[in-house]
């Protein structure tokens, strides 16, 4: 069995994912403190690509969420979800955003933490932090039973059978209850409870159910209340737990880790590039992982090779977490001197998958590795910083260094106490813990997290605090209940403008060698199936070679003509299923100036793609989002930039039957690629190309739904209405911009659509 590999990324949330439910292997379910919950629905199989609807999106954080499966009252089934207001929306999944749910569930006083829904689809359950747990049954929305007995928030649900609910608590202890309210038992577990799961029948370990919390240890139970085993391996709290078809656990928490355990042992560790990993998903069908992060990402992980992401995708989310920062305080003090150097990583094996070492690195850094035991070798996760690459003063507290330390007045007459507080750190979090430490009540929580929020708006990190110990100054003190005593920080510098755009972009991150791998792969079944004259020989694999290392190392000089030569081919004449790796390599090649020059002058590459039917209905879609990334990368160097002017109206006429696509990886191309043109139209003032280019990126607007693309469309919108007067008039009067646009805001509510918005909006005005 192989190791789980990124399948997709889905981006769209923008702030942190807290909730993922992965039903089916061609629908997601995420809830975010964005105050969305979006569905996600397969596009296109490979790779994965996903886009995306929002089916609610309120004023208040949503935390949880869970699926109703269908029924005869419910053919689709029903999206359930709870936040911050207290409320639990249920709706259909077809129904739009403007909707009015199917039912609202009142009855909670507090935040809804927790859902869960029996396996028959009669009940939902639900946790809150007004230290109770309610279930209500499907279809009678207007009746609940309360679970007693709780005296601190319930973190996590989950509806065993139909005879047995189980509660996850903040008071250490686990409760067992019939569905009518009646309590089985007690289980004390010696640390707060965030996350429970179901464990299949016929377990190895003979437990039943899993739990997990800020002891970082994972308990198996059976359901008369025996522990009968701890696993042990992350290093922070565990927020979620979930079960693979064949019976391996999956984890997720603060150390910013997701695990796979096998026979109570972990054999897979998937580190994420974000502070926290909040929640993990099995989809029941494929067992493929979803996973939710402080990133405000949605990822997929798969262990089935046809449903790995691009090798390109792969590779830039293993540079991401190597590039990571990790706060100081995540791992606690670090004497460097006493670290060992470099040469540790070649010498020394790891004792146990997931197990992290601190390296003194040559140039004073203190890196984090991870020991990978299938690839057994340590791999690079991150590099640790003060506070995230703080280098400004820290104020000192309790030994530690903190960017802030807030003072929080709870009684008159009595010292204040301290709130200390880092900007890597998640204010939620923050929050939690004083309240915990200090015993606080826990209506204390949402203002102190609001407080953190506010006097911290505009910090960044890395920013100097040249205050010291009181960075408000003396008067920044939090009083509970009395926001009006508390100081505002000065308001953050507003935020640069998005438009015009003045960068080309392009698209250069690749893994050379998977690729090279994969060509090799089907160049073997070119030769298997006796194609003879298509397929390449030993000379022209070593020849291919040559250039993709080539390519790798960015040695321009060393890329010959015969290896260009070979990639064409492979690109332009092989079947179209065998072609993407070459169209691959082809893009890359785009991005320097001499094989652009061979390409263009030589080769006629425009019409070689054309005529290979890259651009045709009938094309492979991934082929074509390709090509037109090839052509997005012209832009790199003057000598591309040169052919792409010459060749506009070719270029247009080859892209523009794919505006409308519903391919988001393709229409996400072509929109970049349009922001290049309109970046170049920029210094030529072209107004034909420029009016071209607006009539298409209308299209674009009315049609695509993706947050990404609909983004880039904007901008591109917006950099070539900046062009003059002219434009904006044949914006609102030819093409009907200010519909299009006002149509895109509708369907993707996010802040950066709605600032971009607001600019196109302030031009088409002029």
């Amino acid at each position: 069995m192989g190791d789980f590999k990124l399948s997709a990324t889905l981006r769209g949330h923008e702030d942190d994912v807290r909730s993922v439910i992965f039903p089916h292997p061609t629908t997601v379910v995420s809830a975010s403190r964005d105050f969305t919950v979006r569905l996600w629905k397969l596009q296109s199989s490979s790779p994965p690509s996903f886009d995306n609807t929002i089916k609610t999106h309120g004023k208040e954080f949503v935390n949880s969420l869970t699926i109703v499966p269908p029924s005869p009252s419910y053919p689709e089934g029903l999206i359930v979800s709870g936040g911050k207001d207290q409320l639990i929306d249920v709706r259909q999944p077809s129904k739009a955003i403007d909707d009015n749910a199917d039912a609202l569930l009142i009855g909670h006083g507090s935040n809804v933490c927790a859902l869960d829904t029996s396996t028959d689809g009669k009940v939902i359950v639900s946790g809150s932090w007004d230290a109770s747990a309610r279930v209500w049954p499907v279809g009678k929305w207007d009746s609940s039973t309360v679970l007693e007995g709780h005296t601190a928030s319930v973190w996590a649900v989950l509806a065993y059978d139909e005879d047995t609910i189980i509660t996850g608590c903040a008071d250490q202890k686990i409760r067992l209850f019939k569905p009518t309210g009646t309590l089985i038992r007690e289980l004390q577990t010696g640390d707060v409870v965030r996350a429970l799961c179901r464990l299949p029948a016929g377990h190895s370990s003979g437990a039943h159910f899993a739990s997990a919390g800020n002891d970082a240890l994972i308990r198996l139970w059976t359901l008369d209340g025996r522990q009968v085993a701890q696993l042990q391996g992350h290093d922070n709290f565990i927020y979620s737990l979930a079960v693979l078809p064949n019976g391996q656990l999956v984890s997720a928490g603060e150390d910013r880790t997701v695990r796979i355990w096998n026979n109570q042992q972990c054999i897979q560790t998937i580190t994420h590039p974000a502070i926290s990993v909040w929640t993990v998903a099995v989809c029941p069908e494929n067992g493929d992982i979803a996973t939710g992060a402080s990133d405000n990402i949605v990822r997929l992980f798969t262990r089935s090779e046809e449903r790995f992401a691009e090798a390109a995708a792969i590779e830039q989310f293993a540079n991401d977490v190597g590039a990571s920062s990790i706060p100081q305080q995540a791992v606690g003090n670090i004497n460097k001197e006493k670290l060992p150097g470099p040469e540790f990583l070649t010498s020394k094996s790891g004792t146990k998958e997931g197990q992290t070492v601190m390296i003194n690195e040559a140039n004073g850094n203190v890196s984090a590795y991870q020991w990978s035991s299938a690839a057994n070798q340590w791999v690079h996760i991150g590099t640790v910083v003060d506070s995230a690459g703080s280098s400004g003063r820290k104020i000192s507290h309790d030994g530690k260094e903190y960017d802030f330390v807030f003072d929080v007045d709870i009684e008159d007459g009595k010292p204040p106490l301290k709130l200390p507080y880092n900007l890597s750190q998640n204010p939620y979090e923050v929050a939690r813990k004083f309240c915990e430490t200090n015993k606080l009540p826990i209506t204390y929580l949402d203002q102190v997290t609001n407080f953190i929020v506010q006097n911290t708006q505009g910090a960044t990190l890395g920013q100097s605090n040249s205050q010291g110990g009181d960075p408000w100054g003396t008067e920044s003190r939090y009083r509970p209940g009395d926001a009006a005593q508390v100081t505002p920080p000065q308001p953050p510098a507003p935020k640069p403008k998005v438009i015009p755009q003045k960068q080309y972009l392009d698209i250069l991150t690749a893994n050379h060698k998977m690729i090279f791998k994969k060509l090799q792969e089907f160049n073997q079944k070119l030769v298997d199936d006796g194609q003879k004259d298509v397929s390449f020989n030993p000379a022209d694999i070593e020849q291919l070679a040559g250039t993709v290392t080539a390519l790798e190392k960015g040695k321009e000089k060393d890329i010959q003509s015969a290896g260009i030569d070979l990639i064409v081919k492979a690109a332009t004449e092989w079947p179209q299923d065998k072609r993407l790796p070459a169209l691959d390599l082809l893009r890359l090649l785009f991005a320097f100036s001499n094989p652009v020059t061979y390409l263009t002058s030589q080769l006629s590459i425009l019409d070689l793609l054309s005529e290979s039917g890259v651009f045709s209905n009938t094309s492979v879609l991934n082929n074509t989002m390709m090509a037109i990334r090839s052509l997005g990368n012209l832009f790199k160097t003057d000598v591309g930039r040169a052919v792409a002017s010459k060749e506009f109206d070719k270029i247009q006429k080859l892209v523009a039957p794919f505006i409308t696509s519903n391919s988001r990886n393709l229409i996400i191309a072509v929109a970049t690629l349009y922001i290049n043109f309109s970046v170049l139209l920029s210094s030529e003032h072209n107004a034909d190309r420029a009016l071209t280019l607006l009539d298409d990126l209308s299209k674009i607007l009315n049609s695509a739904t993706d947050s990404e693309a609909v983004y880039r469309a904007l901008v591109a919108t917006g950099t070539l209405l900046s062009l003059g007067a002219e434009y904006c008039e044949a914006g609102r009067e030819v093409f009907q911009l200010s519909t299009a646009v006002s149509h895109a805001a509708d369907k993707v509510r996010e802040p950066r659509i709605k600032a971009v918005v607001a600019e196109i909006e302030e031009q088409l005005k002029s």
